[in-house]
Order: structure tokens, then sequence, then C-alpha cells
């Protein structure tokens, strides 16, 4: 089945799918790139891990909500006058710890262990108030703070954006490539629903002829190996919903190929 977008397929970013997706493509940059760097470097697939207690943090089939309501006591158990029972409790929702774990991908010289470049792909967790976006953020100022480059790698049109210096183009998905060498300068690569996935030189050691990343490609594979086009349903709108402009190309574009079959109205 052919990939149905020009760019990032906005069906994946439900979270239904992004999780899986997430790990998919972690994995196929690490296989993609270590095929391409010199032999004195390895990739690692890397993990950072911390408690949540994010109010949107329920997983499907996994409780992690206990909810209690108040039961009447027998007679005589009641600290009250005889004739009086106890009152009914409401039934509340509390929010309890999640365990996270977040994968990314280290470059590591292989003589020395140091890491040359670490890679990022952001998740949900990342881009809004919690501890998630805690512990990216302490992660990312300790990579900006040393000599190693920092990817990161932004394919979610919702939550707010990692900070970034002054003025730019307002885009829907993004790709920051951090050279330890030009810092605090770095090249933002911005791209729309509607346009393809920029290609981006990998940072190493100056030295060293640099691969260049095609996230397009990758996403491409993931799409058909994981069977994705069996498990979206592109009669519905996506997970997050698009923009009103985004959503009537969508429409036309999916028609077109013939992947949904009612015309939509968008008045």
């Amino acid at each position: 089945m052919n990939y149905p977008f020009p760019g990032m397929n906005p069906y994946l970013e439900n979270p239904v799918f992004w999780s899986e997706v997430h790990h998919r493509l972690i994995t196929a940059i690490a296989d993609t790139i270590e095929q391409n760097i010199p032999p004195q470097y390895r990739v690692a697939i890397e993990q950072r891990t911390y408690l949540s207690d994010d109010s949107d943090s329920v997983l499907v089939g996994i409780p992690d909500v206990s909810v209690f309501s108040q039961q009447k006591l027998p007679q005589q158990y009641s600290s009250t006058a005889t004739h009086k029972e106890t009152s009914e409790g409401i039934t509340v929702m509390i929010p309890l710890p999640e365990h996270i774990t977040e994968n990314y991908l280290e470059i590591r010289e292989v003589s020395t262990g140091f890491v040359v470049t670490s890679i990022e792909i952001l998740s949900p967790k990342n881009k809004r108030p919690g501890e998630g976006r805690k512990a990216y953020q302490l992660k990312r100022k300790q990579v900006l703070a040393s000599l190693s480059h920092l990817v990161e790698i932004d394919l979610l049109r919702t939550g707010k954006p990692m900070l970034i210096l002054g003025e730019i183009p307002v885009t829907n998905y993004q790709i920051i490539v951090s050279r330890s060498e030009t810092r605090p300068q770095a090249k933002l690569y911005g791209f729309s629903i509607r346009e393809t996935i920029p290609l981006f030189p990998l940072p190493l050691q100056s030295e060293d002829i640099e691969p260049i990343v095609d996230l397009q490609s990758l996403l491409h594979g993931i799409y058909n190996r994981a069977r994705y086009y069996l498990a979206i349903d592109y009669n519905k709108e996506p997970v997050p919903p698009l923009k009103l402009e985004d959503a009537v190309w969508s429409d036309t574009l999916l028609r077109e190929q013939g992947l949904r079959g009612c015309l939509k109205s968008y008045d």
C-alpha cells in the first residue's frame, strides 16, 4: 500500500499509534545510520525514565486509578444517633504515578564512550506541562551545555514546542540540528503537513563525512511493515484534528487515492 501523504502522515500522531511509531522510528534511524557512519562510532538506544502523574495518563487496559466510595455502616458501628446513616460519597478519579520510559539515540565514540550526537524524537508528554516536559528539558539543557551535538525531531502538531530564541515561522513540524561548535546558532527545518520531510545531515566530528538522514523514506518503510494501512480508517478525521484548510486538502488527497469514499462537508 502506498503511503498516502507527501510528508508526515497525521493519522500516525493518534495516541493509539504514536507509541509504536516512536519505537519503530527510533529503531529504523538507528539501523540506518549504523550502516552509514565510520567504524569508530556505534549507535546506542538509551532510555529515560520518570514518574508522571498527569491527569491524562490513563493507559487503555491498564488500571492506574483506584476508586473508593463510602458504604453504609452497620448500625452497631455508627458513632452518632442510632437512626442516622452515613452519607453516600461521590465517586471520583485520582491520578496515580505512571512509570514512563522514553527511548532516544546516542552516537558514541567506541574508544572513549564520548557521546558525539544525541537524537531525540519528541513525545506528547515532552510537549505539555508535567514531569515529561521537565525530564526532557533537563536532558536538553545538559546536551546543549556539553560538546555533544543535538538532533531534535518533532513530528507532533499539538503541544508546546521546545524553546527557540527569536521569531520563527509557524509550521506543523520541525527538526532542529544543534552543532556544538556553532551554538547558540542551530539549523531549523520547519515543514507543513503538505510538504515532504526535509533531508538533513547528521552531525559527527569535524573530520568525518556526515550521512544524510531521510526520515521520509523511513516513515514509508514503517508504514508498510507495520501495516498501518490496515489499521487506519481514512474515512474518519485524524486525531488530533487538522486545521480547516488542511482538512479540506487532506480530504481531496485521500479521495483521489480511493482511501476515502464519502464526500466530507467542512462548512
